[in-house]
């Protein structure tokens, strides 16, 4: 017997002849047509994406603001009531804890979003760090079911069904107690797809119902279901790091070229102090885009080499289904980091040239 859990949508996902595999213990869809076909209709059009296996917590209280702040490396205290933020919790080491959203509510309600394959090591990272804030923090990540529609019509396709008009989201903000097709839900205005487009919370009993509707009304404006495959290819397209590969316990916010999110100028976070230190003495390695001028693909775990000596690693890489060029990120000593540096990659025992470029590989269409 599996252990595998499932979402309330799993039967929705084989009736669309979804392709199922283990993904950090959750029966999901890597694709139902296939995953380029799927990557253009959120690029073009409308993708809509089963992410109820996210973890979802709630931190109420009357120091749940100091305890957010100091949890994560972004700065809280800019957030207006409805507003929500990126950043990340590091250990004391400065390595990543996770990635994360914080929604506020208000001062003392905040609503954390986290990685599926993270809920328990971070809620226990965070129970640990909370036990001097008058704070209580529930998991709540076995109660809600998540989908998120993608692309330049999610916003028209969403809007049928929806009792709010959509364009009062703004980027980064959502609403709570929204009806979706006649069922309370929270609306935010995010993705992990580099489009616009927006991430639905509900109950469980709802979802099934909600996603049916939505592919009813959709349909003529090119909804198809996504899966986590073109998921993968989206955000990496934009940059956007995934936990495991671009981020790590071993690797720091600012190493990952995400020092946009971490405020060394606000209040004291955990890890802060290495940060500080990391960046007034500079640092030995960062993550950087890579192209390739040879023929091949990198992929996740690939060397990567110059003057005749490993410098790097690959950490995500693929042909980009926008671009159609064989691009990379990767982990590469700062030596090696500024661009059009020539590097190597060995793909499958053969070294392929390579150049640094810019980390966004595809401009991201986001509605501010």
């Amino acid at each position: 017997m599996s252990d595998l859990k499932r979402t309330a949508l799993y039967e929705m996902h084989k009736k669309a002849n979804g392709h199922i595999v283990d993904f950090s213990g959750w029966e999901l869809p890597t694709h139902y047509s296939s995953i380029k076909e799927e990557h253009f209709a959120v690029r073009n059009k409308a993708g809509l994406f089963d992410v109820s296996h996210m973890g979802e917590v709630t931190v109420k209280g009357k120091e749940a603001f100091n305890f957010v702040q100091n949890l994560v490396t972004n700065d809280v205290s800019k957030l207006e009531n409805n507003q929500i933020l990126y950043g990340m919790m590091c250990y004391e080491t400065g390595g990543i804890v996770d990635d994360l959203l914080v929604y506020k509510y208000t001062d003392d309600n905040f609503y954390l979003v986290i990685n599926a394959s993270n809920v328990e090591k971070d809620f226990a990272w965070m129970l640990k760090n909370s036990e001097k804030y008058d704070v209580e923090l529930v998991n709540i990540s076995s109660d809600v079911s998540e989908i998120a529609i993608q692309g330049p019509n999610a916003q028209k396709i969403l809007q049928k069904i929806t009792d709010v008009d959509l364009d009062e989201i703004k980027f980064f903000y959502f609403k709570d107690e929204v009806l979706v097709n006649g069922k309370k839900a929270l609306i935010s205005r995010t993705g992990y797809t580099g489009e616009d487009g927006f991430e639905v919370y509900l109950a469980h009993e709802d979802v099934s119902g909600v996603w049916e509707k939505l592919f009813e009304v959709g349909e003529v404006d090119g909804l198809l279901p996504t899966g986590l495959g073109c998921r993968d290819t989206l955000r990496f397209e934009v940059a956007l790091p995934l936990y495991g590969n671009e981020l790590s316990k071993d690797i720091t916010p600012l190493e990952a070229s995400l020092g946009f999110f971490v405020k060394l100028d606000t209040d004291d976070f955990i890890g802060k102090s290495v940060l500080v230190k990391q960046k007034e003495e500079g640092l030995t390695r960062k993550t950087v885009g890579l192209e390739l001028i040879d023929k091949g693909v990198a992929r996740h775990g690939y060397d990567v080499y110059a003057d005749d000596k490993k410098i790097g690693v690959v950490t995500t890489g693929y042909k980009s289904p926008s671009t159609k060029k064989s691009v990379a990120l990767a982990m590469v000593d700062i030596d090696y980091s500024k661009l059009d540096t020539e590097v190597y990659i060995e793909v499958r025992g053969k070294m392929k040239k390579a150049k640094v470029v810019g980390r966004r590989f595809y401009k991201k269409s986001y509605k501010k």
